[in-house]
């Protein structure tokens, strides 16, 4: 846990205004003609609470007319509230459905746009803060979307709406209302400035949060076996308090705001009615208007308490939309051409490095590749060997373009990667990782990850070839065993077994293995060694390896030693030269 989440969330500009809730507006686009019908709901809605009142006034004013203009009265005052419901429902289903359309879309242009983002991006930010943005963040914009909005929008209208007929009903009255706006709309503006800060610092201490308990949950093995439990919990207690801390100062700040506004408004309301109550004492108003005013005004000052609070909820999802367009925005230090070229198929799987320099971004005063030039001819096996951290890994890592290097060039059949689209070439590449990625999913559906539209008899096939199939017919269920989370239900050397099958069947011309068989043991190992023969004839073939015995017989071997090639040739050669690999090849050997 070296890296700390929260370094990244304090350094993050935070929002000023509500302007970055536009960036949501591509995602509104598309929908306008909902957006558009969930309008007309909303101001059918917001008219029809406006007639209320009228209703009522009529009612209250009709006590002293005949039964049956009162029973009129009456009636007309159901089938409003009748309409009202009828309306309400339709703004609710129509406003939540598109509220749920525009952040299910979100949510996938975030993930498809951070799934092709390279390594470098994932240097500068936690998977664990990622999926807090995708999960957290995107249920604060619904909840704006899909209900903030639309009740902030129909009290609005009701405020306006209710303004002009408190000025019908008595002008005097609405005069007196109208001095309390200024002091209702200053503690808004002040402290609204304020609490659009501590909802950002929330929802960044909240990111943090989930990507400290990402990093220590998917190392739970590792933290228990160095007994670090108690200082993980302790590290994941703090960052938890310290977004508690951050979401108990917005709350409070937010209650205040509230009962201040809540407080002047229903205090200026109460002293208005005291002086329309005297208007009716003196027959300047009817009963029913008075009822009428009350009413009104009630409503007015019910939108404005609203709003106040939805002012709120609108500030932190413009501070979650700010978040969610800096991953959209995130440029990639990869990327593909504008007009990319085809690799000729099928690819002869010819691989060149020409003075390649290359420089990990956290790792700047280090070269991982210093002026490499490597030639691989297609068919051709070639071993990567030499001391950890000599560039090995590297050369496995550039050849499918996961990093540009900083100078020079690396090709496939003669075209620089640069110069194609990274989906077309790695289409031609197979690889085996030393760490291989086992999916929450079946094994049959994991070894079928290797190419989706494979048969059930061709998945059989690579895990024999593998020599997977003898296990995997010994699990619960067969092949179709779900193997678990990071398949937790497998030995190191099963999960190996099922990306050398994974690889067998996506048949590729280029095959990479990074340390293929370092989880086996003696007798795995051999029968998959003969397993990666047979697969490697007439394929170009990339072994990355330590133990020497399992690149013997690799028609050539690159010794690498602190970022460049030292020495080439077979192993009886490379042992007759007396060098680097004669050294590792003693120690290895002599150990064995």
């Amino acid at each position: 846990m070296a890296r700390h989440p929260t370094k990244q969330a304090d350094n993050r500009p935070q929002s000023r205004d509500i302007g970055a809730l536009r960036g949501l507006w591509p995602f509104i686009r598309p929908y306008r003609a909902m957006a558009a019908g969930a309008l007309l709901a909303l101001v059918l809605t917001a008219a029809i609470s406006l007639i209320l009142p009228v209703a009522v006034r009529r009612v209250v004013d009709g006590f002293g007319q005949g039964g049956t203009l009162l029973d009129q009265y009456f009636e007309a005052a159901l089938a409003i509230a009748a309409a009202l419901a009828l309306g309400t429902a339709a703004r609710y289903w129509l406003v939540t459905r598109f509220g749920e359309r525009v952040v299910a879309d979100i949510r996938k242009a975030v993930f498809d746009r951070v799934l092709s983002m390279s390594p470098a991006f994932f240097e500068r930010i936690l998977t664990g803060e990622i999926i807090s943005r995708i999960t957290t963040d995107t249920t604060l914009i619904l909840s704006v979307i899909g209900s903030s909005v639309s009740v902030a929008l129909r009290n609005a209208l009701i405020l306006i709406g209710g303004l002009g007929m408190l000025m019908v009903t008595s002008a005097k009255l609405t005069g007196l209302v109208l001095l309390l706006v200024p002091a209702v709309i200053v503690p808004i503006v002040v402290l609204g400035r304020r609490l659009r800060g501590l909802s950002r610092e929330n929802q960044d201490w909240i990111a943090a949060s989930s990507g400290t308990a990402s990093e220590a949950l998917l190392a739970a093995q590792t933290v228990q076996a160095f007994t670090h439990e108690d200082l993980t919990r302790r590290d994941f207690a703090r960052v938890t308090e310290k977004s508690f801390d951050a979401a108990q100062r917005r709350i409070g700040l937010r209650a205040l705001m509230t009962a201040i506004v809540i407080m002047l408004v229903f205090s200026g309301v109460v002293g208005v009615l005291w002086v329309g109550a005297r208007d009716v004492r003196a027959g300047a108003m009817t009963v029913g208007a008075l009822v009428q005013f009350v009413i009104y005004a009630v409503l007015v000052a019910g939108s404005v308490g609203a709003l106040s609070e939805i002012w709120g909820e609108i500030q932190r999802a413009a501070g979650a939309t700010e978040r969610l367009m800096e991953l959209l925005r995130a440029e990639d230090s990869v990327r593909d051409p504008v007009d990319p070229v085809a690799l000729p198929r099928p690819a002869a799987g010819a691989i060149r490095f020409e003075n390649v320099r290359f420089h990990y971004p956290s790792r700047p005063g280090v070269a991982a590749l210093d002026g490499v030039d490597l030639t691989i001819r297609p068919g051709e096996t070639v071993a990567l060997v030499g001391p950890s951290g000599a560039g090995k890994t590297t050369m496995i890592q550039l050849i499918q373009r996961f990093w540009d290097p900083l100078s020079g060039t690396v090709s496939i059949d003669g075209i620089d990667l640069r110069r194609m689209a990274r989906a077309d070439f790695r289409r031609a590449i197979a690889l085996v990782p030393q760490d291989p990625a086992i999916f929450a999913m079946s094994a049959r559906d994991n070894i079928r990850f290797g190419r989706p539209e494979a048969s059930d008899a061709e998945v059989e096939a690579a895990a024999r070839a593998a020599h997977a199939w003898d296990f995997l017919s010994e699990l619960p269920e067969g092949p179709d065993t779900f193997v678990g989370e990071r398949g937790v239900m497998l030995s190191g050397g099963q999960k190996q077994r099922i990306a050398i099958a994974r690889a067998i069947l996506r048949d590729a011309p280029i095959l990479l293995l990074d340390e293929a068989t370092s989880a086996l043991d003696a007798g795995s190992e051999r029968a998959v060694q003969q397993a990666v023969e047979r697969l490697s004839c007439g394929r170009t073939t990339v072994v990355v390896a330590h133990r020497l015995a399992t690149v013997k017989r690799a028609d050539r071997i690159v010794v690498f030693d602190r970022g460049r090639i030292v020495a080439e040739g077979t192993h009886d050669e490379l042992v007759a030269q007396n060098g680097l690999y004669a050294e590792l090849a003693r120690l290895q050997f002599a150990a064995g």
